[in-house]
């Protein structure tokens, strides 16, 4: 596959490994693309799995579609299905960084017929991350969401000052130089940013989710019940302990939690343990 379409939109996404392996969607997060998962596609190549690595809406250049409404969790999500479906198997296992997180959390949650297994990185599930804002701090790192909401000058500032955001949060400078080139421009960011800018739909798909309640009874709807695995590094600038450690509260099936003494760039910067994490959750199921 080199895309898969779904409403009009064109998808690119890399594909790689034996077409016979199980596969293993890989989601990149914000601002990246699908080549953040170059390494760790290597490494679970070696070990027999097939991955697909899109670059997701807003990203791909024949699907930045304008409007907030554009990036509902509910499209970001339907995207996915359409990848699944497309690549010809019946089940995925599912990988998803930051932004790509909440997208693997909500699918592995709403679309469990699709998803074999979850594994996130650095992404706190989306009811965690709720908590966190209200009652365990997060919002001192998470205040720049808010300043997103405003039109045009974020997208000003973050092409003016990606550079410096990238190598003062530690992202090796060869995945730096690729993303500072792919959104040197106001108008490159404007999808990406769309994301953050259909908050309110997220907030509303995790509303009913309660930690430490089983779906069967009530309120935990949106918990995930297929196994999981959450990396999370401890020195993460964007994302904290404690939405970090009420994850496995919203978690009822199988579930691993993974702290590395590292930052936000996982993908990127923890190849290794990244893919070894991830064929663990493949292996175990």
């Amino acid at each position: 596959m080199q895309n898969f379409e779904r409403d009009g939109l064109v998808f690119d996404v890399t594909d790689s490994g034996p077409r016979d392996g199980e596969v293993v969607v890989l989601l990149h997060g914000f601002p990246q693309d699908g080549t953040a998962w170059t390494g760790v596609s290597e490494r679970l190549n070696d070990a027999g799995l097939r991955t697909l690595a899109p670059d997701q809406r807003g990203y791909s250049p024949g699907a930045t579609p304008k409007g907030r409404a554009a990036y509902d969790i509910r499209e970001l999500i339907g995207d996915i299905a359409a990848l699944v479906e497309a690549s010809g198997a019946e089940k995925v296992h599912l990988v998803g960084h930051d932004w790509g997180g909440a997208v693997a959390w909500s699918m592995a949650a709403h679309r469990p017929d699709l998803v074999s297994t979850v594994t996130v990185l650095s992404t706190p599930h989306p009811a965690a991350m709720a908590w966190a804002l209200q009652h365990g701090g997060q919002w001192r790192k998470s205040w720049y969401m808010a300043a997103f909401q405003v039109p045009f000058l974020p997208e000003l500032q973050m092409s003016r000052g990606m550079r410096k955001m990238f190598s003062r949060t530690g992202l090796p400078d060869s995945y730096a130089d690729r993303y500072v080139a792919r959104f040197s421009t106001p108008e490159s960011l404007h999808g990406p940013l769309g994301w953050y800018r259909s908050l309110s739909s997220r907030a509303s798909l995790v509303a009913n989710a309660k930690p430490g309640r089983k779906k069967s009874e009530g309120g935990g709807a949106k918990h995930v019940s297929i196994p999981a695995t959450y990396i999370w590094g401890s020195k993460d600038f964007a994302l904290g302990r404690a939405a970090a450690e009420k994850t496995e509260e919203f978690c009822d099936g199988p579930y691993h939690f993974i702290e590395l003494p590292a930052g936000h760039w996982l993908p990127e910067t923890r190849t290794d343990d990244v893919a070894e994490a991830i064929i663990e959750r493949v292996n175990a199921g």
